[in-house]
């Protein structure tokens, strides 16, 4: 599959899911809505251990230093999921992958990440939204969106494989001395 019909393959799912899920609705994340996406993610995290480790402040966690944009899907008006895009840096793997497959600097992408949907708020389509957000954002800028998933999450996993995102790798990370995480590593379109 070409990165063009990955992404008109991803715009065409996001348009069928908006007109058949009117109760949910994209937008740019505000200032205002960061409670609601720290509620949002605790309930996240209590049922499915996402994040692995729980920040000691979920809102600074949501807002990186390398944050480029980020998006709230609503349901019924209510924050119901969240999803960033950011720089690449030195410790994204999945970046590093497709870069280096590509013959290209890690600036040519942008990493999406932080995307949760609160459990009472799935099955309308929010995180496939959220994630052509995201995936249309970084084509915007002219940056190829890449990111990396834990292993162990295998519905992350079945949507971004559903959504035409091509695995690079699977790779071990290490996130503390003593820990080290299996991740996949995923780039929007063929890879």
């Amino acid at each position: 599959m070409t990165d063009e019909s990955a992404g008109a393959r991803a715009e065409e799912n996001a348009r069928v899911l908006t007109d058949e899920n009117a109760r949910v609705r994209i937008r740019p994340r505000g200032a205002s809505d960061l409670g609601g996406c720290v509620d949002a993610l605790a309930r996240v995290h209590a049922r499915d251990a996402y994040p692995l480790d729980w920040p000691a402040d979920p809102a600074a966690w949501l807002s990186p230093p390398s944050l480029l944009a980020a998006w709230v899907a609503e349901l019924d008006g209510r924050v119901a999921g969240h999803i960033g895009l950011c720089r690449a840096g030195a410790g994204d793997t999945a970046a590093a992958v497709w870069s280096a497959r590509r013959g290209v600097g890690l600036g040519a992408t942008a990493v999406v990440g932080r995307l949760f949907v609160a459990p009472a708020a799935r099955g309308h389509g929010a995180g496939a939204l959220l994630l052509a957000a995201a995936t249309a954002e970084a084509r915007r800028r002219v940056l190829h969106p890449v990111l990396d998933v834990v292993a162990s999450d295998t519905a992350a996993t079945a949507l971004y494989e559903r959504e035409g995102w091509t695995r690079l790798t699977t790779a071990e990370q290490r996130w503390s001395p003593d820990r080290t995480v299996t991740v996949h590593c995923y780039a929007a379109g063929a890879a």
